[in-house]
Order: C-alpha cells, then sequence, then structure tokens
C-alpha cells in the first residue's frame, strides 16, 4: 500500500502500510503518538527519562510485531499506551523499585505565589501516589482516557478504574493541602 501524505492517513491505514514494511508509515504512527506515550511513562516512572524511553521503544518493538493481531475495538493510541504502561511497570521490577515505596516529602498547604513551587508541588505529590492511583489519574486527567478505555488497558474493572481515580484525586488533594471535597455550590 502506498502512503502519500502519511501524516495525515488514519492510524488504520497506516498499521496496514506498516504491517507492508512501509518504514515512511511507521515513522508517521510513532511521531503522531510516541509525545503523549513517552510524557505518561515518564510520569509513570517518576521522571526516569532514559528509563522512559527503553519503555517506550520496546513498546513500539512489541507493538509492531502485534500489529498483525489488533483486533481495532479500541484506538491504536489506547493499545499502545497499554502496551507502554506494561513495559513501564517491567522496567520498575527490572530496576527492582516501586515508586510508591520511596514517598517524596511533600509540602502543601501553604499558598504560593511561585508557579514553579506549585508545579514542584504537584509533581511530589504525583509521585508520593500508590502506583495504580497515579497510573489511573495520568491516563484519565492528563490523557482524557475514558475509564472503559483505562481499563482494557490496565486490565482491571472498569469501578477499579472509578474507584482509584476517586481516591488518586482525594490523597492529592490532601498532599496539596486542599479540602477532601470540593464546596458544593
Amino acid at each position: 500500500m502506498r502512503i502519500l501524505a502519511a501524516d495525515d492517513a488514519p492510524d488504520r491505514d497506516l498499521a496496514r502500510a506498516v504491517m507492508g514494511g512501509n518504514e515512511r508509515a511507521f515513522r508517521a504512527l510513532y511521531r503522531r503518538h510516541t509525545p503523549a506515550v513517552f510524557r505518561l511513562v515518564v510520569r509513570v516512572l517518576g521522571g526516569a527519562g532514559p528509563d522512559a524511553e527503553d519503555a517506550v521503544q520496546d513498546a513500539w518493538v512489541r507493538a509492531v510485531r502485534a500489529l498483525p493481531g489488533f483486533r481495532w475495538e479500541s484506538s491504536l493510541r489506547t493499545w499502545l499506551t497499554g502496551i507502554a504502561l506494561n513495559r513501564a511497570r517491567e522496567q520498575l521490577r527490572r530496576l527492582g523499585r516501586r515508586l510508591d515505596d520511596q514517598p517524596l516529602p511533600l509540602v502543601g498547604g501553604a499558598a504560593r505565589p511561585d508557579p514553579t513551587d506549585t508545579r514542584i508541588d504537584l509533581e511530589a505529590a504525583l509521585q508520593a501516589l500508590p502506583e495504580g492511583y497515579r497510573t489511573v489519574l495520568l491516563l484519565h486527567d492528563w490523557e482524557g482516557f475514558t475509564h472503559p478505555e483505562i481499563a482494557d488497558q490496565l486490565e482491571i474493572a472498569v469501578g477499579t478504574s472509578r474507584s482509584q481515580l476517586f481516591h488518586a484525586r482525594r490523597a492529592l488533594r490532601r498532599a496539596l493541602g486542599e479540602p477532601d471535597e470540593a464546596p458544593i455550590s
């Protein structure tokens, strides 16, 4: 299959071309999906850029190999993100660490005029969350995945995704010194 405008082609067409050995189609898919997948994996791995690069590269290798069996029941992005998350978890195990076993000190409560301090507090609070909470929060609130997509990616029930998001948001608010529940207006 010849792809003339690879960057504009739908994922499904590009995937067919990749299975036929079209390198240009692969590069188009890679450029389209890697930035978001990489940002998520970096956060899951606690900011470990080189480890995230390894996990994302491994995810692409595995995805290309598995592409002929992909059934398109979800988007390519959802499927690829699930593979990358699994690679990130394997990376954590390989490194012999669990991020939720190494919480960062949290500073919360006081309002700060410097937005850099707020960002640092938020990053620290995110990294202090248990891995499951952090992953669901990032997938839902940062990446915009739905609960059914998250459940599919993480191989959990939709209700578990909803519950982990609720608890993650609550823990994040506490860590940042905000009330557990937003006032009802």
